[in-house]
């Protein structure tokens, strides 16, 4: 008998014996240790904590505009109404150019002279000249100076025979010494540059002139420098 225990635990018998004991320690320990007391429950674990957000930027607010005072315009008075006018609806029609033209080409012989007195050597003595001499030869044709109207055709006892032609404006134009028979009659309605005549001799108060054609000009009854009417 002896030698049959001492077979079992000289074996692995030992060793499976010794760890049953041990078990057996461990498990009697544990109830000894925590009998009677209750099992803690385990801790919670704390919330978790929402992430950290970093703060916004501040947003600057843009300025705001200045507020302009608007200045209501004042009143515009009212226009009175235009009066009617009455409207002339005659058509009107251009007046060509008023042509004058030398009546004769030649050289001066007696200039005009209203304000002096000139010497006339056929009557040997000084006086007015209203017109102007132009030495020309006998027969040398006579042009109206500017359009007009006849007024008349005479015999003048100290100018011979004279033409006078009337034109607008109150203007009169009169050739005198020229030819007994002028080419136009008292009425005849003549042009600028139209030939009204002739040069002659029957002008009885300048004959120591010879043959010259006496032109002269009038505005209104007055006399006019047939210069200045010639170049107007």
């Amino acid at each position: 008998m002896e030698n049959k225990w001492k077979s079992i635990l000289g074996g692995a018998g030992f060793y499976v014996t010794m760890a049953v004991c041990l078990l057996v320690v461990g498990v009697s320990g544990y109830f000894l240790l925590f009998d009677g007391k209750e099992t803690p429950a385990p801790e919670a674990e704390p919330p978790a904590q929402a992430p950290v957000t970093a703060p916004a930027p501040e947003i600057e607010e843009p300025e705001k505009p200045a507020v302009v005072e608007t200045i209501a315009p004042e009143p515009v008075a009212e226009t009175p109404p235009m009066p009617e006018v009455e409207i002339d609806d005659t058509p009107v029609v251009a007046e060509a150019p008023r042509l004058v033209v030398s009546p004769l080409q030649g050289e001066v012989l007696t200039a005009f002279s209203v304000d002096q007195l000139v010497y006339n050597a056929t009557l040997e003595d000084w006086r007015t000249h209203d017109g102007v001499d132009i030495s020309a030869e006998p027969g040398t044709s006579v042009l109206a100076a500017c359009s007009g109207t006849v007024a008349s055709v005479a015999d003048d006892a100290l100018m011979g025979t004279t033409v006078t032609i009337r034109h607008d404006g109150g203007y009169q134009t009169t050739y005198a010494n020229l030819q007994a028979e002028p080419a136009v009659e008292k009425g005849d309605v003549v042009s600028a540059g139209q030939i009204i005549g002739a040069v002659g001799d029957t002008a009885a108060a300048e004959a120591a002139q010879g043959p010259h054609l006496h032109f002269s000009v009038t505005k209104d009854g007055d006399a006019v420098d047939p210069d200045e009417f010639l170049n107007r």
